[in-house]
């Protein structure tokens, strides 16, 4: 049978799991006190994001010869998990603006931001207990140590603001925690659920830290090639934030004089106007960084559907190829 279909086919596909992830966040709506803990929940919950997490943890279960209804709790919970950090990432990164809309912490106040993803994390655990599946105990040890790296790998970018030296391979590192490992995770717990062989979890797995690799480098090109309408966040604000990202490190590997000296000296506040910005991204594009970012993305990307060639031909499959190549087109 031929699983491959044109982009709006697959959009349609991808939009019915969205939809019913979406119906899913609505048990919130039935908790309404206190309402300095759920009102931020159910606006965070009900701004959209593309539930790339979620999804996967349905394709891959399906992947697997599983069913995705039965995947449908643990989805749920890696999504919730995704959004708690994000609410907690905004406070520590100082964002006014997610997904085009005002920050948690900016429409109320950093302690309830910090309550509300609290509670975010506690009632995913909750619902994950619902999956019925022999491999619950598994799937709580990938959920949990998904949970310790993402907060490892926040603590790591945070620390990378202010030291002098980081290197391409500690980026690579920290990005692996605070990114891939929540994307691996959501594979790698589909497929758990799905019943897949170890072999297959595995390939899975690691399908999913390639594609988070990519998806953070493709987040940091957008930062400063992105526009604030469709990426949702301040364009350059991982500058202004003093983030070692990809574009700045290979940067100030590629230049020299006093471009270098200019990206050296790059700290959380030491950039504050748009043309420092433009000034910047001029640097950039000039030592090659954002060409190099660019084609990490794509080997990254061809790295995790190579991952793929190990799980029977599917429906499922065919999505999960579509939605890595989607990555190489975002701009959100």
């Amino acid at each position: 049978m031929d699983y491959k279909w044109n982009d709006k086919q697959y959009l349609n596909i991808y939009n019915r799991y969205k939809v019913d992830i979406e119906k899913r966040f609505k048990i919130f709506d039935r908790k309404k006190f206190p309402v300095s803990v759920y009102d931020p929940i159910n606006y965070v919950l009900s701004i959209g994001g593309k539930r790339i997490r979620a999804i996967l943890t349905l394709l891959a279960c399906e992947a697997v010869g599983g069913r995705a209804s039965i995947a449908m709790d643990a989805a749920v919970a890696i999504e919730i998990l995704h959004n708690f950090t994000l609410v907690h990432d905004d406070i520590m990164d100082h964002a006014e603006l997610r997904r085009g809309k005002p920050t948690v912490h900016k429409k109320w106040d950093e302690n309830v931001a910090i309550l509300a993803g609290d509670e975010m994390i506690a009632q995913a655990y909750h619902i994950l207990l619902n999956t019925n599946s022999t491999r619950i105990k598994s799937i709580l040890d990938v959920y949990t140590d998904a949970l310790v790296q993402v907060c490892e790998g926040q603590g790591f970018d945070k620390e990378f603001e202010t030291k002098q030296s980081v290197s391409i391979e500690d980026y690579f590192m920290m990005i692996s925690k605070k990114t891939g490992r929540v994307i691996a995770a959501s594979a790698e717990m589909g497929a758990l659920v799905g019943g897949g062989s170890d072999a297959q979890v595995v390939a899975l797995r690691k399908y999913g830290e390639s594609l988070g690799k990519a998806f953070q480098v493709m987040d940091d090109l957008l930062d400063i090639n992105g526009s604030t309408e469709e990426f949702g966040k301040k364009i350059g604000g991982d500058i202004q934030e003093g983030k070692k990202t990809f574009l700045l490190l290979k940067a100030i590997e590629k230049s020299k004089g006093r471009e270098r000296k200019i990206l050296k000296s790059i700290v959380p506040g030491s950039v504050k106007s748009e043309n420092e910005i433009r000034q910047i991204k001029y640097i950039y594009i000039n030592s090659g960084a954002i060409e190099a970012a660019q084609s990490e993305v794509k080997q990254s990307t061809l790295r995790a559907n190579r991952m793929l060639g190990r799980l029977p031909e599917s429906q499922a499959k065919s999505m999960l190829l579509w939605l890595s190549s989607q990555l190489l087109d975002r701009t959100s």
